[in-house]
């Protein structure tokens, strides 16, 4: 997808995101007052990006007309605030259970999230078992590489971004996750030696083990 929305484009999504049903490419226009040949342009770009897709045909006084609607990936295209509603159930978590409970309860949510991927880690080498790894942490949203200290011999994998950070500086439980999906997959022992929720300038996760070959 080219995610290059033009301002013309964006009206035509909030028009179908407020209709639902569908719009014919006569209703837009008439909407936007533009030419017919202009939509046209416009919901075969939004098509081609999987923005749109063909609804029902509409009934009019004439022949059946068709219809666009939203896809999943056109909704997705909305902002949406999840923040506030993870914050209210991990604080929630924390007041009546409190912290060793919400570290115990994201330990298990980074193990189940593991146990999907493991595998995808079956037969590979260390090396590849890290490459795996940084693909995997990537998908979730992080901006991750894997470093070698020659001198010590210890692997570290380093996020220079955090995917929850202000959840994660209000509930620092919150690292547990990542470092039970990373232990778990690499089957190695983590250690978080820089968090960027607590004043670092990356997250650094530190492979203990030094046979990691």
């Amino acid at each position: 997808m080219s995610n290059k929305i033009s301002p013309r484009q964006r009206q035509i999504l909030d028009l179908l995101l407020k209709n639902r049903a569908g719009l014919s490419i006569d209703e837009i226009a008439n909407i936007l007052d533009i030419s017919r040949n202009a939509v046209q342009q416009h919901l075969s770009s939004l098509e081609k990006d999987k923005y749109i897709q063909t609804g029902e045909l509409k009934k009019t006084a004439g022949r059946p007309v068709r219809t666009f609607i939203l896809t999943e990936i056109g909704l997705n295209f909305f902002p949406k605030q999840y923040a506030w509603f993870s914050e209210l159930i991990l604080s929630d978590i924390k007041n009546e259970q409190g912290s060793e409970a919400l570290k115990a309860y994201l330990k298990k949510l980074g193990n189940t999230l593991a146990q999907s991927l493991l595998p995808r880690f079956d037969g590979k080498t260390a090396k590849e078992k890290i490459a795996e790894l940084t693909a995997i942490m990537e998908d979730l949203g992080f901006q991750v590489s894997a470093t070698h200290d020659s001198t010590t011999g210890h692997q570290y994998i380093d996020a220079c971004n955090c995917i929850y950070h202000d959840l994660a500086q209000k509930n620092s439980e919150v690292c547990e996750l990542d470092k039970t999906l990373i232990s778990t997959l690499l089957n190695k022992d983590i250690e978080l030696i820089s968090c960027m929720a607590k004043g670092g300038h990356i997250c650094s996760f530190k492979i203990l083990q030094d046979d990691f070959d």
